[in-house]
């Protein structure tokens, strides 16, 4: 069965090299159902083109930047245009930037060298699931929350043990789904769940009970 492909998704990019602007621009344009509508030189110029009428579906942002970053500008776009799906699209491997760019809200986190195939698969995916993470940040991610000490938690599932430890993160629920390898509904299902019976009504709820019981410890 083949799988439905988005009609025109609306894509920008944000970048300051104009040549390489250029040729993600032809490389969107080639996948089908995806269309760049215009581009920006740095965040300042994304901020100062946004506008109710031009709104794209998608976002495909550098970090490196003049003027206003990709850090800055991914804060910026959570605050104020939340419905806007954020892909990094960076030459940064380390693990700061990445660990920086998830905590800034951003929907997804590729690097410049990925294959194309891997730029389809990530926008196709953030269209349909709302978040894609490479491989390669997924598994940073889960290793940050892994501890020394495996502790017992027979009340509790495998999955939300991990949810929990998430939870005690910077990370945006959206953020959830890819890395415990979910739908974004179970997110939401799993929080529900742990709101009921751990007897709590927050996110600071969670990270109360995670850290007295020692699902997550602070270094």
């Amino acid at each position: 069965m083949t799988t439905p492909q988005p009609s025109n998704v609306k894509v920008v990019i944000a970048d300051d090299h104009k040549l390489f602007r250029k040729g993600i621009l032809e490389l969107v344009n080639d996948f089908e159902g995806f269309t760049v509508v215009w581009e920006a030189e740095h965040g300042k110029d994304l901020v100062n083109k946004l506008s109710p009428e031009n709104l794209p579906e998608i976002i495909l942002l550098d970090i490196s930047m003049p003027v206003m970053d990709g850090y800055q500008t991914a804060e910026w776009l959570t605050k104020h245009y939340p419905e806007i799906k954020v892909l990094a699209l960076s030459m940064h491997n380390d693990d700061n930037s990445i660990l920086r760019m998830l905590r800034c809200g951003v929907n997804g986190y590729i690097l410049k060298n990925t294959d194309p195939s891997e730029l389809e698969k990530a926008l196709r995916t953030l269209e349909t699931d709302g978040t894609y993470y490479s491989s390669r940040v997924a598994e940073l991610a889960i290793k940050c929350l892994h501890h020394k000490k495996k502790e017992v938690h027979p009340d509790l599932s495998e999955r939300e043990i991990e949810f929990l430890k998430l939870a005690c993160t910077e990370l945006p629920y959206k953020s959830f789904a890819p890395l415990l390898n979910i739908h974004p509904r179970v997110v939401e299902s799993t929080r529900e769940n742990l709101f009921k019976k751990l007897e709590v009504e927050s996110r600071v709820g969670l990270v109360i009970y995670a850290i007295k019981n020692g699902i997550f410890k602070i270094e």
